[in-house]
């Protein structure tokens, strides 16, 4: 049987989350044919398959993390013989996350689902967690929420009162014998103190796009020396109709073009940076799924008309979740709008190798001295975060600067 091992779906991505199986065990499949969709980095990709032959074994459910360089599929091919490749040299691979039904790793299960769940070779034990004062597993805990199950009206039947499969299964056929919810209890000579209440939510794993940001954020902290600089950038002067988005955009070119050190990536392993010639924007856009940074490219010869045609495209590949992989990576600096919400003023995070991010809070109109007097000028509150390390308070200083005199000009 030949192992198909799980490839890096980017540039030196660690793992990837199962979508979704395009084929099943025993399906005939050719060369390149769609094999599974995987979620990494920030996108889904289609994987094809490496071989024509009969798919023999799929390791992973959808939801399961694979590791990068980890068996992703087994395929029996014509003629194959065993060979270097074979399952009994190779381990399978064990999912790094939780999956839809549990905390533990997905395997057959052999029946018994309390306390331990029995494979072919192997015990594998499963956490018993107490929800709402009742012992269940989260396998089983699942079960209730499919066949909505109130696990305070199922009598518990396991060992050491643990609800069971089968527990669940009874109360969902027959509802009529579930027990109260509240069930009465023995008059005494002094009330009892009620019990405190159970936390209102449940865990989850957090997966897909969160879980990448939750990577690269923890990366950023331990990596990045973050300084913010904050400023106002006084646009009283704009022309009607000005593009705010594009305008900030360029306005961060004319930021780089006196102070390059912005524009740059940092190797702090190596201690050498990259000053780049031109600027392709990472652009923060926020979805119910979690953050994406994709690339606005050529920033620095591009027209207002291409700014915002590109802008419009990479929002609408991120709805649809249609993002090239070649998109994700590879930005010189970044930039996020939050003010389109609410929020003056922050501390954006940069993701190396990137030095630098620029983000724009809500436009508020604000008193303004002018000759003795006041005058009521529209603003944008702007938020410059940069890694000491590679750059200066003087550099970034100036580079924000710039940024605020090019804002200032009429169109």
């Amino acid at each position: 049987m030949k192992i198909f091992k799980l490839p890096d779906l980017g540039e030196g991505l660690p793992d990837a989350e199962i979508v979704e199986w395009l084929v099943k065990e025993g399906d005939e499949i050719k060369l390149d044919d769609p094999l599974v969709s995987m979620e990494t980095a920030k996108a889904v990709v289609e994987v094809p398959s490496p071989f024509t032959g009969k798919v023999a074994k799929l390791y992973g459910h959808p939801g399961d993390v694979i590791e990068t360089g980890k068996p992703l599929a087994g395929f029996e091919l014509e003629g194959d013989q065993d060979d270097d490749d074979t399952l009994a040299e190779e381990p399978p691979a064990e999912p790094v996350e939780a999956s839809e039904t549990g905390t533990e790793p997905l395997r057959e299960d052999s029946g018994t689902v309390v306390g331990a769940m029995e494979t072919s070779e192997e015990v594998v034990a499963e956490a018993v967690s107490t929800v709402g004062g009742v012992k269940v597993t989260p396998a089983v805990r699942a079960l209730a929420r499919k066949l909505r199950v109130d696990l305070a009206t199922v009598s518990a039947t396991g060992k050491d009162g643990v609800v069971t499969k089968a527990d669940i299964e009874n109360a969902a056929k027959n509802p009529q014998a579930q027990r109260p919810a509240t069930a009465a209890r023995p008059t005494t000579a002094r009330a009892a103190t009620p019990p405190p209440p159970p936390p209102s939510g449940e865990w989850e794993p957090i997966r897909g796009t969160r879980r990448t940001m939750a990577r690269v954020m923890s990366e950023s902290h331990s990596q990045v020396v973050a300084t913010t600089l904050m400023d106002d950038a006084d646009i009283h002067q704009w022309a009607y109709g000005q593009d705010i988005t594009v305008r900030l955009l360029r306005s961060m070119w004319a930021g780089a073009k006196l102070e390059p050190g912005l524009n740059a990536w940092y190797d702090g392993k190596q201690n050498m940076r990259m000053i780049h010639k031109g600027m392709d924007i990472g652009m923060a856009v926020d979805t119910p799924d979690g953050l994406f940074a994709a690339a606005l490219r050529k920033v620095h010869n591009s027209s207002a008309v291409d700014i915002r045609a590109a802008i419009d495209r990479l929002k609408e590949n991120v709805k649809n979740r249609s993002i090239p992989p070649q998109d994700l990576k590879d930005y010189t600096i970044m930039f996020s709008n939050f003010g389109v919400f609410a929020g003056r003023y922050a501390t954006p995070i940069i993701n190396p190798p990137c030095v630098c991010i620029v983000a724009a809070g809500k436009l508020v109109n604000e008193a303004v001295p002018v000759l003795g007097g006041f005058e009521v000028h529209r603003v944008i509150p702007l938020s410059l975060t940069f890694d000491h390390r590679a750059c200066t308070g003087g550099e970034a200083a100036r580079f924000l600067k710039a940024m605020l005199e090019d804002l200032a000009l009429p169109e």
